[in-house]
């Protein structure tokens, strides 16, 4: 498989190379020129499959030559080793769980295999690395959980401060060791922008710096297996779906979008935003403008003014836009349109929903699974469009008890992955937006 920046002025790279560079040279992102296509004889075979085996099904053809089976086997099995629940909410509509791995979130999929390939390719050449990544939430525990202790591999992760949950933040700064938490006077857009000025900054090369943000390819490639799993698990090829996902960085929609050209039919992808609505707002004038600074809503991994991946998404439909969300050429909106749907759910509504799926349902659901489920009952609602669908819950409601709490009076269970951090000892670093601080920080922490 060759990859090419968004930004079209980088040499191609294969998988190995973009997924340890994470950022190409142009600054652009990283996409598959070409994705293998899953028959239905592929597809109908996943039926009964575990979600590990799935996933190595999937990438020995995605990563053809690039690990050897044996190995990516291995791989596979290790960072899989927890449940996939599809719960039904009624007869066409099912809530996808992705809230049971090591730290009660949908980034464990992509943080887990990214560590493990990123182990073995770096194993083979004896090289260390070292990982930058800005988190509005779970990506940033997800993250440093999934390399923690390994020793070719150091984690800086940045999050705004008050920004995240009391747990998320403690997933992060009470791990120590090759993991160092940085909490910024700002927002995530500003962790984000440091972060990728610092790959881009020539006088930092020598730190071997590389992302396991959703800029890096090697979280996207992942996150397609699940909608692939799905799709398995429910209809009967070539039977249409529908996929809610609740979206601030885009990342897990653009998963959804490799699935799709992958061979799954997805009849509609709904991207469900919070009060950040620059995505609904693109779609429906054709015209981009970033929120800045983003809005803090409830469903705080989703606090993105200006989504990274939405380069990746207009450059699939034909458009080219750079990392300032400048778009120099336009995508086919039309197309676009048909096959995207955005709306934006306020923290009203998303209140509303958390406490009417309880009342409803008696399923405990999070602020960011209740941006999801809204999203999709409002696109029935105008469409009226019936096709079976799956919405994501992408976090263990544990992670946001006070909201829970507040709308349905249940206090939710807590794992065991959560209840271990709550009284360990923080250890976390404080700076500021400017860049300067930040390049300064690096160069002393890391020679």
């Amino acid at each position: 498989m060759k990859l090419y920046s968004t930004n079209l002025n980088a040499p191609e790279v294969s998988f190995r190379e973009a997924l340890i560079a994470g950022l190409a040279p142009d600054r652009g992102l990283y996409m598959p020129k070409d994705l293998p296509h899953f028959s239905k004889e592929e597809i109908d075979s996943f039926r009964d499959a575990p979600y590990p085996e799935i996933a190595y099904r999937v990438l020995s053809k995605v990563l053809e030559g690039e690990v050897d089976d044996q190995s990516l086997k291995a791989i596979t099995y290790d960072a899989y080793n927890y449940d996939v629940p599809l719960e039904e909410l009624d007869s066409n509509t099912y809530i996808m769980r992705l809230d049971r791995g090591p730290t009660a979130s949908f980034k464990d999929f992509a943080a887990r295999m990214m560590a493990r390939l990123m182990q073995y390719y770096l194993g083979k050449e004896n090289k260390s690395l070292t990982i930058l990544t800005a988190t509005s939430g779970d990506t940033g525990s997800a993250v440093a959980d999934a390399f923690y202790g390994l020793d070719n591999i150091r984690v800086i992760v940045l999050f705004p401060t008050g920004e995240v949950s009391d747990r998320q933040r403690k997933q992060m700064t009470t791990l120590n060791g090759n993991i160092t938490a940085i909490s910024v006077d700002g927002k995530f857009d500003d962790c984000q922008a440091m972060v990728k000025q610092a790959f881009a900054d020539e006088d930092l090369k020598h730190l071997n710096l590389s992302s396991a943000n959703s800029i890096n390819i090697g979280r996207l490639v992942p996150q397609s297996i699940y909608y692939i799993y799905a799709y398995a698990r429910l209809r009967d090829y070539p039977e249409d779906i529908i996929f809610s996902i609740p979206s601030g960085n885009f990342g897990n929609m653009m998963g959804c979008v490799l699935a799709k050209t992958m061979g799954i039919p997805v009849r509609k992808i709904i991207a469900s935003v919070n009060e950040n609505d620059e995505v609904p707002c693109f779609l429906l004038t054709g015209q981009y403008e970033k929120i800045v600074p983003s809005k803090n809503c409830l469903s705080n991994a989703m606090n993105v003014g200006h989504p990274s991946n939405l380069a990746r998404l207009i450059t699939v439909y034909g458009g080219a836009m750079d990392e300032k969300g400048n778009i120099s050429k336009e995508p086919d909106m039309a197309r676009l349109r048909n096959d995207i749907h955005s709306g934006s759910v306020s923290d009203d509504q998303t209140k509303a929903t958390i406490r009417d799926i309880y009342q409803k349902y008696d399923i405990l659901i999070e602020p960011h699974g209740a941006v999801g489920i809204k999203g999709l009952f409002d696109y029935r609602a105008e469409s009226n469009d019936d096709t079976l669908a799956v919405t994501l819950e992408t976090a263990d409601p544990a992670k946001f008890p006070e909201h829970v709490r507040a709308e349905t009076g249940i206090e939710p269970q807590i794992p065991q992955s959560l209840k271990e951090i709550e009284e360990k000892e923080e250890f976390m670093d404080d700076l500021g937006t400017d860049y300067a601080g930040f390049r300064k920080y690096l160069l002393e922490k890391l020679g």
